[in-house]
């Protein structure tokens, strides 16, 4: 798994200033993909997240220190040349008391760092990559046990192959087809018994997602024009926001903002989040999920949206590289299944059942 996030995902060169980032837990794939970073003669350096620490500050920081955003951590981003992140969670409701408003105001701060990410990111000067490592609190949230849940990331990742880079380039020709397709429309139409939804993707440029910035990956994705939504939809697959579940979310659209949004469940998260500032009412991604090795919601968002058979979702900040303008301190991604759904494009249908139509 490390050398391929090193070699294929990340792909390290010499003379990179790599970032390893990670929760204690994930220490042992960052010590491996540390050790190959050396090996392709990189600069690697690791730093250790800790979630307790972020507990402390929304709880017994003030407003100022909960917004505050450190200078060093913007100058970091403009000279870095590629970073990773491991989540490896111990506990995923460590922040299932802190106040919506709280999370709302560290996003707002945040969103400055995310525009820099996304803009060096499109302009191929920052090569970024996410990755899961296994811990008990996601084989537990998952309902597996450990060995199971390992089991199913590394199945996930292709790593249970052969050669798994040679699986996800496989996985690149394929997608790129449906983008050579996608690349055409100008009007998406979903349509299912719980969704009738239209949005304009003309202009737009769809990325293939490959397993480079998510490891594992398999989706296409564009920004949607930002006042084209309209219709209605429901994501029938639960979304995880700190930890919390929001589920049975249900939003109408209207000229390509959420004009009404209800959840059956989290429905104070969910308005929460949707008021986080004036972009994250507009949609920044629209994506169809194609990786067929994963089979089943685990409740992580890395794996869920990349489920063979859905599409999802992003209300909040767009990525540039897509042309998408929309900007915000929230990408919130909800997912919806499409095994008994179409997907129509400039009126014909291309998508049905959960696949793409050959």
């Amino acid at each position: 798994m490390a050398a391929c996030i090193a070699e294929y995902s990340m792909g390290i060169e010499p003379g990179m200033l790599v970032l390893l980032q990670t929760e204690p837990s994930g220490f042992p794939l960052v010590r491996e993909v540390f050790r190959h970073a050396l090996a392709l003669g990189a600069h690697p350096y690791t730093r250790t997240h800790y979630p307790d620490l972020d507990e402390i500050l929304f709880t017994e920081g003030t407003d100022e220190q909960v917004g505050f955003v450190s200078e060093l951590t913007l100058a970091e981003i403009e000279r870095i040349d590629a970073r990773l992140v491991v989540r490896a969670p111990d506990n995923l409701s460590a922040l299932a008391s802190v106040k919506p408003e709280r999370l709302g105001l560290a996003r707002r701060a945040q969103s400055k760092v995310m525009e820099r990410i996304f803009a060096r990111k499109a302009s191929g000067a920052l090569h970024l990559c996410l990755t899961q490592y296994p811990t008990d609190a996601s084989a537990q949230q998952a309902g597996m046990s450990l060995a199971d849940y390992e089991a199913f990331v590394f199945r996930a990742c292709f790593c249970d192959r052969p050669d798994p880079v040679a699986a996800w380039r496989e996985l690149s020709g394929t997608q790129e087809r449906y983008v050579d397709l996608l690349s055409t429309v100008k009007e998406l139409k979903f349509e299912s018994a719980d969704a009738d939804l239209t949005l304009s993707v003309a202009g737009r440029k769809w990325v293939n997602s490959d397993g480079k910035a998510n490891f594992p990956s398999g989706e296409v994705f564009t920004g949607p024009v930002e006042d084209s939504a309209r219709g209605r939809i429901r994501f029938d697959i639960p979304a995880i926001h700190s930890g919390r579940p929001v589920s049975g979310i249900e939003i109408e659209f209207e000229n390509g903002r959420v004009k009404a949004a209800r959840a059956e469940r989290g429905d104070v998260l969910l308005q929460s989040l949707l008021d986080t500032d004036a972009g994250s009412r507009l949609l920044g991604e629209v994506a169809f999920g194609l990786n067929y090795g994963i089979d089943r919601a685990t409740g992580n968002i890395l794996f869920d949206e990349k489920i063979g058979g859905t599409i999802h979702m992003a209300v909040g900040s767009g990525y540039p590289e897509t042309g998408s303008k929309n900007k915000s301190g929230l990408h919130w991604d909800m997912i919806k299944d499409m095994k008994q759904g179409r997907v129509y494009a400039d009126g014909s249908v291309i998508y049905e059942n959960g696949k793409f139509i050959e």
